[in-house]
């Protein structure tokens, strides 16, 4: 190859560059943040109070306190506190569910929910008992594994265990929580990953990079590979995503929260 060939290769690779972080349009968001999440249109999150919070217009509103964990989707609204006990909103308020204790919670799947216990074990609810409400009868399926995070999308639920290994769920159900088949392995390794409710799927490692999945669909899951992304001033200082109807909130390591299109 000659020259003149390296020279233009060079310049429609910076192209492509420059046109790629041209398309992610970001803007900060007031406020600071140790987690977040996104769905059905709306965003909230834990702020460093150990606060719930929402954001409503530009600003993120306290709801609620002793917080470790915050989610919101299909499923409805929840939060997991510093005890690990798990309150879903519901008539008005935030209602214990009696009987479980989780670290992690999502609600991003077919209004089901799924959750992490501090042991690592893996719970989930179908839609149905779900949408009855918080009750101590909730018939739980434990699955069978241990993930440290578990967050689940229209039709796959994708987690990472305390070692960074990735795991995948296929067939999720709003009529079977806990899909077909085991935990299949992912190649890749993350400290955190999040399903958005069109299916895309967002994470983020143990040095800081964000990535996404790419090529993930109903009929192929698992996807093809990895993405890098970035949107925090450092590339390696990511520390949190979720996605929501086109819109990607990320949280970097100063605490700061950013939100692109």
């Amino acid at each position: 190859m000659g020259p003149g060939n390296v020279s233009h290769c060079i310049l429609l690779l910076f192209s492509h560059l420059f046109l790629y972080t041209l398309a992610l349009d970001c803007e900060v968001i007031p406020g600071t943040l140790t987690q977040i999440d996104a769905g059905v249109g709306l965003v909230g999150g834990v702020n460093n109070k150990n606060e719930a919070v929402l954001l409503i217009g530009n600003r993120f509103e306290k709801i609620g306190s002793s917080t470790k964990h915050f989610t919101i989707g299909p499923a409805g609204e929840l939060v997991a506190n510093l005890s690990n006990h798990v309150f879903k909103f519901w008539d008005g308020g935030f209602r214990l569910i009696e009987g479980i204790q989780f670290k992690q919670v999502d609600a991003g799947g077919d209004q089901i929910i799924v959750g992490v216990s501090q042991t690592d074990d893996v719970f989930c609810l179908n839609k149905d008992s779900n949408n009855v409400g918080p009750s101590s009868d909730a018939p739980w399926t434990q699955l069978t594994g241990k993930l440290s995070y578990y967050s689940c999308g229209p039709y796959s639920c994708w987690g990472v265990n305390s070692a960074g290994n990735i795991f995948l769920r296929r067939s999720v159900t709003g009529a079977s929580c806990g899909g077909s088949g085991a935990f299949e392995s992912i190649t890749g390794s993350l400290a955190m990953i999040e399903v958005a409710t069109d299916g895309n799927i967002f994470g983020v490692t143990a040095q800081g990079n964000l990535v996404q999945r790419t090529n993930p669909t109903p009929s192929n899951p698992p996807g093809s590979s990895w993405s890098n992304v970035v949107v925090c001033p450092s590339s390696t200082s990511h520390k949190f995503v979720t996605s929501d109807l086109g819109r990607l909130y990320v949280i970097c390591s100063d605490g700061s929260v950013r939100r692109c299109i």
